[in-house]
């Protein structure tokens, strides 16, 4: 199965208190490419984006409130085709099983996302973040209709 991932991607921006400065940093580096395409972001990194970028950020819910589970459920609905998140290794997070549970979705549904400036860098600077791009969806039908 595919799914077409317009030229003009669907971003979700995500990041812990101790990397939102990093993530708004790198947006802001970025600012002329990521004005290209459709950003959405938990609660205070959405705020502190539009504040930065003047650019329009969708903004969901905290992420402890909720706001990593939103980015989940559009990832498994196929609206979102990119996740930029800046995740904090050294801090635990009362939220961590969202955590995981949201970098389990990007991987279930087979879209591109980086957990640090360095691979959000090459993700941002790859070719097929320019044009339309066939995202292979596994097939998930054996699970499915699996006997329980």
């Amino acid at each position: 199965m595919k799914r077409k991932l317009n030229k003009s991607k669907r971003i979700a921006l995500v990041a812990h208190d101790n990397k939102k400065k990093d993530l708004v940093d790198w947006c802001v580096y970025n600012k002329r490419f990521l004005a290209d395409h459709h950003l959405t972001a938990t609660g205070t990194t959405g705020r502190l984006l539009s504040e930065k970028l003047e650019i329009k950020v969708k903004r969901l819910l905290s992420g402890p409130l909720g706001g990593d589970q939103q980015i989940g459920s559009m990832i498994a609905e196929g609206k979102i085709d990119v996740l930029i998140f800046f995740w904090d290794p050294m801090e635990a997070q009362p939220h961590d099983p969202d955590i995981k549970a949201l970098l389990r979705l990007a991987v279930t549904w087979n879209i591109p996302f980086a957990c640090d400036r360095a691979t959000a860098d090459f993700l941002l600077t790859s070719p097929l973040m320019r044009d339309d791009y066939e995202c292979m969806i596994p097939d998930y039908d054996q699970y499915i209709k699996r006997k329980v």
